[in-house]
């Protein structure tokens, strides 16, 4: 029986990104850019060096989820994927770093040691557009 309990509780782990994703109010986030052409390389990769890759680089990335590189990105984390190419709305990444949803998933989190601020609805929007565009 113990057994039986634990592995709920792992299942219950392995919906991380999947939960955020269901339980949030799209309407609440910023507006994706109007900017044309967003890359990964040139757009996306500079916003996650400042906000995300220090929890989510080569180094023992948390959640196994890498943000240093277009294919960790596009494999997700150990829960599944987080971004969903050409619908940004639908996609757990959007949710966290715009902070809507339940708090326990905002990136960065609000209390982080390093005190690495949130992303601004720039940022978020620019990430929208990207993911929206195919997330190349």
């Amino acid at each position: 029986m113990n057994l039986k309990i634990v592995f709920v509780g792992l299942g219950a782990i392995g919906t991380l990104f999947t939960a955020c994703a269901k339980d949030v109010d799209v309407s609440k986030l910023p507006a994706p850019s109007p900017k044309k052409d967003v890359t990964f390389a040139k757009d996306i990769k500079p916003i996650f060096e400042k906000a995300c890759v220090k929890c989510h680089g080569a180094e023992k990335p948390k959640a196994r989820l890498r943000l240093d590189n277009l294919e960790g990105v596009l494999k997700g984390s150990s829960d599944g994927k987080v971004i969903e190419p050409g619908n940004s709305a639908k996609s757990s990444l959007v949710h966290s770093v715009a902070r809507i949803g339940d708090e326990d998933y905002w990136m960065p989190p609000p209390k982080n040691k390093d005190k690495i601020p949130a992303l601004t609805a720039e940022q978020v929007g620019l990430i929208r557009a990207w993911i929206d565009q195919g997330a190349k």
